[in-house]
């Protein structure tokens, strides 16, 4: 079974914008992203989205369209390894990111044509996974941070991911100790600092983390800082968890581990897709750490992401980001939060996810 057609329905929405208190200021607005469709020789029709929460897409759309289409036409769709292969020799900026698309739609259309889920041809049980929730940095003081959590607490989640933003470190410290504080052991607790820190900063929050509990630090400085990264690992009793740069790929990833520079290692089909991931799992899997997988960015992604998670034993949690309209679009049947407060896997075969084609012909601008 082969490639016959690429297409891609361009898209444009507008998510509002969304004010956040770091470098950023804001994130959203009117922003074009993508509906990646591959079809077969055979008819059968593979998805994937072109998006990345609420940044434009512009950029991989192109790639994918110029560069990456002539590459797969006329591609046996198990062929998928060789592909992998192949992208340290495709020229272009964002390569990994714009075939990360091509590779979960391949996947899709595998799981299509033998009618199972994803998550059942990479070895997986149909279990309930486990999430934590976690927000965008929304917050100047502690007391906004704190209320967050005890919101969360009171809606059932039973953990939460702290963005803590450009609060200074005292009022770090304060939103570390003041969590901790009114959700006691209900919740488990992580915080992740975008790479604001410096080696001095990263310390001294990373001790008040020690002294919480907390499950890990994420991202909590520049990763090109090599040497303060090992200290950081060597100094805290918290997990170190790297990292959510857009650079740190499957080699990056390999460096971290083999120099012992971190706790935990951060991964998402967004930058790997599900060839990747599989990867990046087995590796940290072998140095026995977790690989905790992040927010894929889009609702077929996250998708990949929930199959993936349930085909390994190193991951402890789904991120499930919020608020959820600036990642969740297009689809019929979204993820969705159980009684029990986890998530069931998609049943249906590839993705399990079914595209919302009145809401995609709405919304589209033009095809590719």
């Amino acid at each position: 079974m082969k490639i016959s057609k690429v297409q891609i329905d361009v898209i444009e929405r507008d998510t509002g914008l969304l004010k956040v208190k770091d470098e950023r200021s804001g994130i959203g607005g009117k922003i074009t992203q993508g509906v990646l469709r591959l079809f077969t020789d055979e008819g059968i029709e593979g998805n994937a989205f072109i998006a990345d929460q609420a940044q434009p897409s512009d950029q991989r759309i192109t790639v994918i369209d110029q560069i990456l289409r002539p590459k797969i036409m006329n591609m046996d769709i198990t062929h998928r390894e060789w592909l992998w292969s192949e992208l340290e020799s495709i020229p272009g900026e964002n390569i990994y990111q714009s075939w990360s698309a091509i590779d979960v739609a391949l996947w899709d259309l595998e799981g299509k044509r033998l009618n199972k889920p994803i998550y059942s041809l990479l070895g997986g049980k149909n279990d309930e996974i486990e999430l934590y929730a976690t927000y965008p940095p929304r917050h100047d003081n502690p007391a906004g941070f704190i209320r967050e959590a005890e919101q969360l607490l009171e809606e059932g989640f039973s953990a939460y991911k702290i963005h803590p933003g450009n609060l200074d470190v005292g009022d770090a410290i304060k939103v570390i100790d003041g969590v901790r504080e009114s959700v006691g052991d209900k919740m488990t607790l992580m915080f992740d600092r975008n790479h604001g820190y410096n080696l001095d900063q990263a310390l001294t929050v990373g001790q008040a983390l020690d002294s919480n509990n907390f499950y890990w630090f994420e991202d909590p400085i520049n990763p090109k800082n090599i040497k303060d990264i090992k200290i950081l690992h060597d100094k805290l009793n918290t997990p170190i968890n790297m990292s959510d740069s857009p650079d740190f790929l499957i080699k990056e990833a390999a460096k971290f581990l083999g120099n012992d520079l971190i706790g935990m290692v951060r991964g998402t089909v967004r930058k790997l897709g599900i060839t990747g991931l599989k990867k990046l799992s087995a590796m940290a899997d072998a140095f026995g750490i977790n690989c905790e997988i992040g927010l894929a960015g889009n609702s077929l992604m996250n998708a990949a992401n929930l199959h993936v998670i349930a085909s390994v034993n190193n991951n402890s949690f789904y991120e499930y980001w919020r608020p959820e309209h600036i990642h969740q679009w297009g689809v019929e049947n979204e993820i969705k939060i159980n009684s029990n407060g986890k998530l069931n896997l998609p049943q249906k075969s590839g993705l399990g996810i079914c595209l919302d084609e009145d809401w995609i012909d709405f919304h589209k601008i033009r095809s590719l």
